[in-house]
């Protein structure tokens, strides 16, 4: 049985790339969460993950580090990863990779916390032109090939990629349009996103790294976690 590392829920939009393609594919695999530790995670993390970062796939002797690099061998090994259409397929690709690679304004300002609601205290240019590019993303997937899913009637890796961002415009209140706002919803619904997002509420720990960075950038105005 595959094995994923994975850091904490409410924290860590790397971690649930993977998690949520698997469990929505019906994926069976162990999940080993290991919790970011004070300051650097990276020695604890490197017991298990060669470049010290989460998430990491284990499976027998293979050891499989970084979102794309577990999407892609998991692709290679089952359907249903990516489209199974050519057209749709080439264009879940580019904007997975777009997702790993770009937003950089959308990852600094409105890093992922799920049990939180944040005020920014502004927008500014470099994150309004992320959030316009999210929102024309969306909707081009949703238009080209008639939803609900980015790609499709079908979840793939390409919603797994966008899964951290739906759960940022819901902490953030961040403004789409409507088609966009509708997958926002829909996502949301899934019962993977609701488990991982329960999981996240569950958890007690805080990590202070995490915690102060919302904070750089914003206003609680309401925390659901547990004490």
């Amino acid at each position: 049985m595959y094995k994923l590392f994975i850091a904490n829920k409410n924290y860590s939009s790397w971690s649930l790339r993977p998690w949520i393609l698997m469990r929505e594919l019906g994926i069976t695999f162990e999940e080993k969460l290991v919790p970011f530790a004070d300051g650097s995670s990276w020695e604890l993390f490197r017991r298990f993950s060669p470049s010290g970062k989460v998430p990491c796939l284990l499976d027998g002797d293979s050891v499989v580090w970084d979102s794309m690099g577990i999407t892609e061998y998991l692709a290679e090994r089952r359907e249903g990863i990516w489209p199974e259409d050519s057209r749709a397929r080439t264009w879940a690709r580019c904007a997975a990779a777009e997702m790993h690679s770009g937003f950089g304004a959308l990852r600094e300002i409105c890093s992922m916390s799920v049990g939180i609601r944040v005020q920014l205290y502004e927008i500014n240019a470099d994150l309004a032109r992320d959030i316009a590019r999210l929102d024309e993303v969306w909707s081009e997937g949703l238009s080209k090939f008639g939803g609900p899913f980015l790609a499709g009637k079908t979840f793939t890796a390409v919603d797994a990629f966008y899964a951290p961002v739906v759960f940022r415009v819901q902490t953030y209140r961040l403004a789409l349009g409507a088609a966009a706002m509708g997958y926002v919803e829909h996502m949301l619904s899934l019962h993977g996103m609701q488990a991982w997002e329960s999981d996240a509420l569950d958890e007690s720990w805080r990590d202070l790294q995490h915690e102060n960075f919302v904070i750089k950038y914003g206003r609680v105005t309401s925390d659901l976690r547990k004490s």
